[in-house]
């Protein structure tokens, strides 16, 4: 089979999508100043690029699969299928201005809109019959106003830093997280199909068991029933009979929000010798 050609992309969410890989039994490592990884995998090649970059180096078709936020494949229009949401870096797209101007006052005058969206910044400012003028940034955008920009456009997580630079959100524009896209021309070859769903299944059971956690337990024949219909299994148990047939060893995996609660009710119905462990991948 032909290599699978993958884009990872430069900088944050570099380690949090190479992490996922890792969790998969794939291992990427990325030499000081180099720009393709080796990968432990024969049918695996891989290059890091700008997130900037990635959705059009896809439609373009040299490349078979790429990671980057969805705010990129729509500022750059690029003809690509998204196969999974990875939930990584979740940010929203916002047109921001100081707290000092009033909303009525940008519908009055040419506003200058600093961002490094220009696409989406533009296509909302149409939407909203502004008359504007957009300067592209690099970085940093939040610094333009008041002096140098009446407005920004730029990704935020918590917000901090545009509270931090005296700014006011007046608009969400869309959300974003790091996701999984593929050419079409891959997805048109049988093989690399096969391989790109087979890395989608292997990524989602990583993130579920990152969620979840394996409680196991004794319990007495006479408390199992009683102790079975509190379980919040993810389908039913796994039960076995003890030695001696004393009762049943019980297993199940729960999301690790519910073992503060879960815990002491086990406790309370019988259960004993309750162990907690960590998932590796869990596919359901």
């Amino acid at each position: 089979m032909e290599k699978l050609k993958i884009l990872l992309p430069k900088g944050r969410i570099y380690e949090n999508v190479t992490e996922l890989f890792a969790g998969a039994g794939i291992t990427i490592k990325l030499p000081e100043r180099a720009y393709r990884p080796t990968v432990n995998q024969d049918d695996i090649e891989a290059k890091v690029m700008k997130p900037q970059n990635i959705g059009k180096l896809l439609e373009l078709g040299a490349h078979d699969v790429g990671f980057t936020g969805r705010d990129w494949i729509e500022e750059t229009s690029a003809d690509v299928e998204e196969i999974m949401d990875l939930g990584f870096d979740p940010v929203k797209i916002v047109a921001a201005v100081p707290n000092s101007i009033d909303d009525k006052a940008l519908l009055k005058k040419r506003i200058i809109v600093a961002t490094e969206y220009e696409h989406i910044a533009e296509n909302w400012l149409k939407q909203k019959k502004m008359d504007y003028l957009i300067v592209r940034t690099y970085g940093a955008t939040e610094v333009f106003p008041p002096d140098d920009a009446d407005m920004i456009v730029d990704n935020t997580a918590t917000g901090r830093t545009l509270i931090e630079n005296d700014l006011r959100i007046v608009d969400v524009l869309m959300k974003s997280s790091t996701r999984m896209f593929a050419s079409k021309a891959a997805l048109k070859d049988p093989a690399k199909k096969q391989k790109i769903m087979e890395l989608k299944m292997l990524f989602t059971s990583v993130l579920n068991a990152r969620d979840r956690v394996m409680l196991e337990m004794n319990v007495a024949r006479d408390k199992f029933e009683a102790l079975v219909k509190a379980l919040p299994a993810m389908r039913s148990p796994t039960v076995s009979p003890l030695y001696g047939d004393d009762g049943f060893a019980v297993k199940i995996a729960v999301k690790k929000s519910e073992v503060p609660n879960l815990m002491p009710k086990l406790k309370n119905l019988g259960a004993t010798d309750i162990l907690e462990y960590e998932l590796r991948k869990v596919a359901e």
